[in-house]
């Protein structure tokens, strides 16, 4: 599989990053946003001015609010928008998409793949299907100003795997042309599990939501936010994610191996088992601020879309997950909205009422 054309869906700082990165590669990228006023900037400025890991400015081939205009075509559909959007993209793909188009979630975070899917197929979507995910972002990135976005760093080592998984190796061959940093990993369970925004985000949000509101955010958030305290903390939810993933015989790397491998602290860092030391060596997220509030994806999807899917597949596993379910708690009490409910669930990922077997069989072959 040649991938020369790509559909860039969504228009954040990710989108922006992948559209210039991608553009200055020599792959023709079509860029969607919903709205016209994130794609008006670029169209003012005559292109995306990237800044950082290269120094740029790249216009995308299309610019476009079409969602058939950007797809249509395409070699790969590439969704880099929060989990939270994986759904509205879904139900306007179902049906579009051409047979062997494959869907790229950038990144899937906990049981992106298997949402997308599911939600495809309720929305009508008779044709096979095919996705690959990440676990996190491809780029450590932010938009600065309009049309210009910060890349401080490609993600290393970054774990990719598709649904089905026997279509993997094939995927990944495809997508690392563009993407040569990533790394096949077992299955969408592993990239799953592995979603450490999950692991230390929602602590350091629930630890520090008076400071979060009083200031607006005006702090480091991982080089001051997360401190000895909001480390220990982020180590029992790390532990419960390893239980968890043990008892589905899934492969799991503690979090601080996943930080260090993944470029964002020193070796020392990670030797010293300190969580918070890591943050606060971790060149990429040295000058990234706090949210100025819990309104925030940190909050909405590593809780909604990482915490809730990690307690629900403890609950398949049998192994408890307190911490992880406090979190949920007290953020939901936090913010009014129920996560429990409205979050990722076993039901919205398409795999309720099945067994850990059963559920292998699924991420392996596309059924269970």
């Amino acid at each position: 599989m040649d991938i020369r054309s790509v559909a860039v869906m969504g228009a954040g700082h990710g989108g922006y990053a992948a559209a210039a990165d991608l553009t200055r590669k020599g792959f023709e990228v079509r860029l969607h946003a919903r709205r016209e006023e994130s794609l008006d900037p670029i169209r003012e400025n005559g292109g995306i001015d990237a800044r950082g890991v290269f120094e740029s400015r790249e216009m995308p081939a299309l610019l476009t609010t079409d969602v058939a205009e950007a797809v249509d075509g395409a070699d790969l559909v590439m969704l880099v928008v929060p989990s939270v959007a994986h759904a509205y993209y879904a139900e306007r793909l179902a049906g579009m998409l051409e047979e062997g188009t494959p869907v790229f979630l950038d990144p899937g975070h906990t049981g992106g793949g298997l949402h997308f899917q599911a939600e495809m197929r309720r929305a009508g979507h008779k044709a096979p299907l095919e996705t690959c995910e990440t676990v996190t972002l491809t780029f450590i990135s932010r938009i600065e100003a309009p049309a210009t976005v910060g890349i401080y760093s490609y993600t290393e080592s970054l774990m990719f795997a598709a649904l089905p998984g026997k279509a993997t190796a094939r995927l990944h061959e495809a997508v690392s042309p563009l993407f040569p940093e990533i790394r096949p990993a077992s299955s969408v369970l592993e990239t799953g599990l592995a979603n450490i925004n999950a692991v230390f985000h929602p602590p350091g949000m629930l630890l520090n939501a008076g400071w979060i509101e009083s200031t607006d955010g005006d702090f480091l958030f991982y080089r001051e936010g997360v401190t000895d305290a909001v480390g220990r903390v982020t180590a029992e939810i790390d532990a419960e994610r390893l239980a968890v993933a043990r008892a589905l015989d899934v492969p799991a790397t503690p979090f601080l191996e996943v930080f260090h491998n993944a470029g964002l602290t020193t070796r020392e860092a990670m030797e010293s088992g300190s969580i918070s030391r890591a943050c606060r060596e971790s060149a990429p997220n040295a000058t990234l601020r706090s949210p100025p509030s819990l309104d925030h994806r940190y909050v909405h999807e590593d809780v909604g879309y990482g915490l809730v899917p990690f307690a629900a597949f403890g609950r398949l596993a049998g192994v408890p997950t307190p911490t992880v379910d406090s979190h949920i708690a007290l953020l939901s009490a936090a913010t009014g909205i129920q996560y429990a409910s409205e979050g990722l669930t076993l039901e919205r990922m398409g795999i309720a009422g099945l067994d850990a077997a059963a559920l292998h069989r699924l991420v392996r072959e596309g059924e269970a």
